[in-house]
């Protein structure tokens, strides 16, 4: 349940999000302030989110602690209601790309699970993720974790004004390429802000699409790497996605803001 008293985004009725804006819109001092407060929460949750994944939990229950978290820090979980998703986070175990509906499931030694955490405050959405390992992964599975982490953290370092949005996509698809991984092409990142999805669309994979980065302009990277083939079948829950071959996935992602200098990873601990 949410308390009145907490500001809900315009779909948590309807379940229905508003029609993205064409331009991607540039914010103020004042509203970066607002998402950062979002996107610190979204943050602490998530390290709240780690701590508790270890055998024997269920993604139901990380779900649950996670809801309690945000609410408790007047937020509303963005995942929630939005296009009708039923939980406050998404929980991606294993070979599930993304959109993983928490469940009964326990978690077993040797799988990692991605946990997506988005939070609405003030107006404004914060987002991140990452993947965790559960009691002892494999040598190739911590490699795809720490691979995916890697390109996350050398996409960022290469943003700034004035570099096109398709530097991120070369950045992490000559990465994974070379360690021999493939990227998701079917999920992006994207603008963020008092939309929980706008534009511009972050693609991740090696690309020439147009735009360039402003100050001001924020967005996600959400890099997702794969084993093997990184398409992706949709379940009839019509949110989960696996892998079509039933190789790991690993994602991580930061919400961050254009400065004049850089980028501000808001997300960032």
């Amino acid at each position: 349940s949410i308390p009145a008293c907490i500001d809900r985004p315009p779909y948590a009725k309807t379940g229905q999000p508003p029609t993205w804006p064409l331009e991607i819109p540039s914010l103020s001092e004042e509203q970066v302030e607002r998402l950062r407060e979002a996107s610190h929460v979204a943050r602490d949750a998530l390290a709240l989110g780690k701590s508790m994944v270890r055998v024997g939990v269920t993604t139901a229950e990380i779900d649950a602690e996670l809801h309690r978290f945000i609410v408790s820090q007047n937020g509303y979980p963005s995942c929630l209601n939005y296009m009708g998703f039923p939980k406050a986070v998404c929980t991606s175990v294993n070979n599930v790309i993304a959109h993983g509906i928490p469940d009964s499931r326990q978690l077993v030694d040797g799988d990692f699970i991605n946990i997506d955490v988005t939070v609405y405050k003030h107006g404004f959405h914060g987002d991140t993720s990452a993947t965790f390992g559960v009691g002892h992964v494999d040598d190739k599975g911590a490699r795809l974790m720490q691979a995916t982490q890697e390109a996350l953290d050398l996409a960022i370092q290469a943003c700034g004004p004035g570099v096109p949005f398709s530097t991120i996509g070369q950045t992490i698809g000559a990465f994974a390429q070379s360690l021999g991984y493939s990227v998701s092409e079917e999920l992006t990142g994207h603008g963020i802000g008092q939309d929980f999805h706008q534009n511009p669309l972050i693609y991740h994979h090696i690309n020439d699409e147009p735009g360039v980065m402003l100050p001001g302009m924020a967005f996600t990277i959400e890099p997702i790497l794969c084993q093997g083939v990184a398409r992706g079948i949709q379940w009839p829950d019509g949110w989960t996605i696996t892998t079509e071959d039933g190789g790991r996935s690993a994602q991580y992602e930061h919400t961050l803001v254009v400065t004049d200098t850089g980028v501000d990873v808001l997300t960032e601990i």
